[in-house]
This record gives C-alpha cells, sequence and structure tokens, in this order.
C-alpha cells in the first residue's frame, strides 16, 4: 500500500480527498507538522477558499519552506483546486499575494464573459471537458489516454503560466481557455477536484499513488 501524506493547514476541507484517496489504496497521514511533510514521500495538498488565506494559514504553520523543499527534492506533488493556484509565483484574489513560486506566472480572475462578449457565470462551477496542452505520457494524466474527459470544476480564478510548457491540460469556458492542470517536475496541480470528478478523478490518483517514486 502507497503512503501519501495530506497537508492540513486549518482550513480545507480533508475528507472527500482523504476518502477518495484511501478508495484508491492508498494509507493517508494527514499532517500540518513541517517535519513529517519533510519526510514525505508522496504529497497532496487538497486547498479551498482564497489565495492569500490559504498562503497565511501555510505561514502562520511554518509549511512553506517545507512544501517548496519537498517540490524542489522532485518527489510527487498534487495541488488541488487553491492548492495548485498557490504552485504561482503570485495570486490576484483580494489584493496581491506572493505564492509558493513553483510556476512561473499568475493567477487572475476568469474574465466575465466569454470570446463573445456574452456574459457567463462566475464562479466556473461543473463538468468541463479536459484538452491537452501536451502529451500526457508519463504523466498523472496518461490514464486518460487524451480521450474526451470530464472534469468538475468550482473556481472564480485562474492560473497563467509565463511558460506555456507548464500548462499539462485546459478546459475551454465560453471561448476562454483556462490551465485546468500544471506540472513542472514530479509537482503536479489540478484546477478541478479529481475526488468529485467520478471515474476520471479517480483514475488520476490511482496513476498518482501507484507511480515510482
Amino acid at each position: 500500500m502507497s503512503n501519501v501524506t495530506v497537508i492540513d493547514y486549518g482550513a480545507s476541507n480533508l475528507l472527500n480527498v482523504v476518502r477518495a484517496l484511501e478508495h484508491c489504496g492508498a494509507h493517508v497521514n494527514i499532517t500540518d507538522n513541517p517535519e513529517i511533510i519533510a519526510q514525505a514521500t508522496k504529497l497532496v495538498f487538497p486547498g479551498v477558499g482564497a489565495f492569500g488565506g490559504c498562503m497565511k494559514a501555510l505561514r502562520e504553520r511554518n509549511l512553506t519552506a517545507a512544501i517548496t523543499n519537498y517540490i524542489a527534492s522532485d518527489r510527487p506533488f498534487l495541488g488541488i483546486c487553491v492548492g495548485m493556484q498557490v504552485m504561482f509565483e503570485v495570486g490576484e484574489e483580494f489584493g496581491e499575494h506572493a505564492g509558493l513560486g513553483v510556476i512561473k506566472g499568475r493567477v487572475v480572475r476568469i474574465p466575465a464573459a466569454g470570446t463573445d462578449g456574452t456574459a457567463h457565470k462566475i464562479p466556473h462551477i461543473g463538468w468541463s471537458e479536459l484538452q491537452p496542452a501536451q502529451g500526457w505520457a508519463g504523466t498523472i494524466l496518461e490514464p486518460l489516454h487524451n480521450a474526451k474527459n470530464a472534469a468538475y470544476f468550482v473556481h472564480s480564478y485562474m492560473g497563467v503560466p509565463s511558460d506555456k510548457s507548464d500548462c499539462l491540460a485546459t478546459v475551454d469556458y465560453d471561448g476562454v481557455s483556462i490551465c485546468a492542470a500544471v506540472k513542472r517536475g514530479n509537482a503536479y496541480g489540478c484546477q478541478f477536484h479529481p475526488e468529485k470528478s467520478g471515474e476520471t478523478g479517480l483514475a488520476i490518483l490511482r496513476y498518482f499513488i501507484s507511480a515510482p517514486l
């Protein structure tokens, strides 16, 4: 059984993520201890709420260095929703806030209208089809085989990588291209919620759990 460490920074709803990981065969250790995070073999960060609040909570618990040092070691990491957003350098939600800086770029508000000028709903909520931004072989999206796979989203802000090669998948929201997943080395981020995305999400989590270190 694979051991997966899940970061608890006091604001995230961990239950669905933990249950999904356990369903996929992982032994889950929930922690806010930076020493345990530093020793993890696979690390998941399921963030919720706002970018700035998330980063504040990480700083208050002395977790930022533990997370960035872990990622720098090239061990498997998965950030979910806001857990993906804080991988970026800067977030613009409720002011400008510094992120972890793993992915160069900014997290900005989703445009209020599609490319035809028609207003659309913000936040972007519901199922959207993942589209490859690059090849998925050898990544957590490999089990999807570039087929039509929908994932579940709930977000008002989106990450915009400075280097397009960091974007692994996109979704189309009325002509607005949203980066749905990122990859930098062994560090991955999903803007969508794999734990709420049915078999598509479970396939991603199974790959993450079983992938060699």
